[in-house]
């Protein structure tokens, strides 16, 4: 069997055989003192983990996973398509500083123009120490620092964000597929 070649792109994987064009972004707002002081969008790295639980829901009958969940870390990291949910709270030293007792809920509306996102609901951390905070990822467990489930994605901002107590970073996750 021959192996598909792909090239990466700004906008994700373009597997030109196919003519296929994947891939993520993680937008976000910085927000202090009821004050947006910073607002950024970053291109996300798809796992190889979440690559494999993509084709295996899709292709080959594995369960789908319902419910998905953000994390943010605070070590000056770059995500490798090898991390895993189970490496990726250690590799990146999770930032787990925020007052929710768990990972919040990524709530996506319905695909739609073959794009999927939380922009109506985003994910909120409102920080209870100061902190930088270095990027993002997607997970299917909602534990703080848990190290089941399944890794889709992850990026490290193009720029660090310094938050202080009380700081809410607000964050989108956007997913697209298209023919090309």
């Amino acid at each position: 069997m021959s192996q598909i070649g792909f090239n990466k792109t700004e906008s994700g994987l373009l597997v030109p055989a196919s003519r296929l064009l994947v891939g993520g972004k993680f937008c976000g707002q910085h927000i202090r003192n009821g004050r947006v002081i910073d607002e950024w969008e970053d291109h996300n790295l798809v796992v190889n983990e979440g690559l494999n639980a993509l084709l295996n829901i899709m292709f080959n009958g594995s369960t789908q996973i319902t419910t998905w969940y953000m994390g943010v870390f605070e070590g000056n990291y770059t995500p490798v398509a090898t991390v895993t949910a189970a490496t990726i709270t250690s590799a990146s030293t999770e930032c787990t500083a925020y007052a929710s007792a768990t990972r919040p809920e990524y709530v996506e509306a319905t695909a739609s123009a073959q794009s999927i996102t939380n922009s109506a609901n985003r994910a909120s951390f409102v920080f209870n120490a100061t902190k930088t905070v270095y990027g993002a990822f997607l997970i299917s467990n909602n534990t703080k620092s848990g190290t089941s489930g399944t890794l889709f994605s992850a990026a490290r901002f193009s720029s660090s964000k310094a938050v202080e107590s009380t700081d809410e970073l607000l964050l989108t996750y956007t997913f697209a597929a298209s023919s090309v």
